[in-house]
């Protein structure tokens, strides 16, 4: 089985102690683009109550275990089981009242002891982070709370640091009324998938939950976290076919980014093209290069000048392309920008998807094709370091979904934050990560 779990001895002990929290608790855009000048953190939230000696400690590790633990696919029959068992769970839930609002907007933190601690004890438990045997008015903010809001974390796809920060409160907040719409909402798009006629090989990408499944004969065999496209770049939904692998691609920089991004970039920084091994091409991609000190950048028409990045290790798509032709124009591929993977949330491209080891994808992709039968052809090509095409004389097909909210078989339910605001609920689209580090600046980004 080609299918591995990334979980470490720890992640699988959370997951355990969930399941368990779970069953006490009741009987989860273009091709083109750039992101210029780097990724802008949110700032820290402003804490203006006392603190605890245990509060100056640093925030435990977030250890990134957000890939979904079983060969289940999002496409699948199971999984509407599972998500009609969850709005049945949540329907009870509103059926009682729901859950209490937290008030206020300062952050808890282990060691506190805060009278709205007591409501987050009851929060959790509606849910199944902390179980129904704890204390719910008790204002101690305890190691079983921490715990309880870190599995919430996880669940939510936020930060996992134990603490009620904005983010995770702003999730805490969102009533069970919105939260069983976002479930039935979700229901429908999975069901609209599984009536789509089954294949026997396909990717699917899911864009809010930033990562990317290979599903063959009905069971997931890969998994690989993503990036996708921000705010004002979004990554659309869409069905197409992979029917290419591009090695060492060209980026041909669409004229929108090089007319709005580069040109005025280059009135500064007039040595910015060699540094990213960019030609400057007349007229077409086709056309003879140009001498870049000749141009006035100022008044650079992006319609008789292009520009062409080399390929090698410095270019935007990486050294594979996925190509995967369709009226929206994105596609997968490889960044060198590594780094950015190992955020939690993942929207920083311009509309196509960068893949996290997608050599291993790109092997499973082409494991049908003459010579690609064993792994370790891909490695054979990059270090032979000349570009190569390979069609896919079995094309793949791929899906790019919305997927917002769904739940394990194990009985786990999961959310995502609405990063696209498609859900039509403002609360599920302004829960951010303001405590979040800021990523390492990125050059050209499709």
């Amino acid at each position: 089985m080609l299918f591995r779990q990334r979980r470490d001895a720890r992640s699988l002990g959370l997951v355990v102690f969930a399941l368990a929290a779970i069953w006490s608790g009741s009987s989860a855009a273009a091709q083109d683009g750039a992101w210029w000048e780097g990724i802008t953190s949110f700032g820290s939230p402003d804490y203006s109550g006392k603190r605890s000696q245990a509060e100056r400690t640093p925030p435990r590790q977030d250890t990134l275990n957000d890939l979904r633990p079983n060969e289940v696919p999002w496409r699948s029959d199971e999984m509407l089981v599972a998500m009609e068992k969850a709005i049945d769970l949540y329907q009870g839930i509103v059926s009682k009242g729901g859950w209490p609002a937290i008030p206020g907007n300062r952050m808890m933190r282990p060691g506190d002891d805060d009278e709205r601690v007591s409501a987050l004890r009851r929060r959790l438990m509606a849910t199944g982070e902390l179980a129904r045997s704890s204390s719910y008015n008790d204002y101690s903010f305890d190691s079983d709370v921490e715990q309880a809001v870190v599995r919430f974390q996880e669940r939510n796809g936020l930060r996992a640091n134990g603490r009620v920060d904005q983010p995770t409160l702003a999730a805490l907040n969102i009533t069970a009324e919105e939260r069983l719409s976002q479930l039935k909402l979700n229901h429908g798009r999975i069901l609209e998938l599984v009536q789509t006629p089954p294949e026997e090989r396909y990717v699917l990408v899911n864009v809010p939950a930033f990562q990317l499944e290979a599903v063959e004969r009905y069971q997931t065999v890969l998994r690989h976290r993503v990036i996708v496209g921000r705010n004002g770049r979004e990554t659309p939904t869409l069905k197409a076919t992979i029917r290419n692998l591009n090695f060492f691609p060209y980026w041909r920089v669409p004229d929108s980014v090089a007319q709005l991004d580069v040109f005025p970039r280059l009135v500064k920084e007039p040595d910015y093209l060699a540094k990213e091994h960019i030609r400057v091409i007349s007229g077409d991609f086709n056309g003879p290069e140009l001498d870049p000190t000749s141009i006035d950048w100022s008044q650079a028409d992006a319609k008789r000048i292009k520009l062409k990045q080399d390929p090698g290790p410095q270019n935007a798509l990486g050294l594979v392309r996925i190509d995967m032709a369709n009226e929206h124009g994105v596609y997968m591929h490889d960044t060198p920008m590594k780094p950015l993977f190992q955020q939690r949330a993942r929207a920083f491209s311009a509309g196509c998807v960068r893949v996290q080891d997608v050599f291993e994808l790109v092997e499973w992709l082409a494991r049908f094709e003459p010579g690609w039968e064993q792994p370790g052809r891909a490695q054979a090509v990059l270090d032979q370091g000349m570009a190569l095409d390979v069609p896919l004389s079995r094309p793949i097909p791929v899906y790019f979904a919305y997927i917002t909210a769904w739940a394990e078989p194990d009985g786990r339910i999961e959310f995502r934050p609405d990063i696209y605001r498609r859900d039509g609920a403002v609360a599920m689209a302004d829960v951010f990560d303001p405590d979040a580090p800021p990523p390492p600046s990125q050059g050209l980004a499709p």
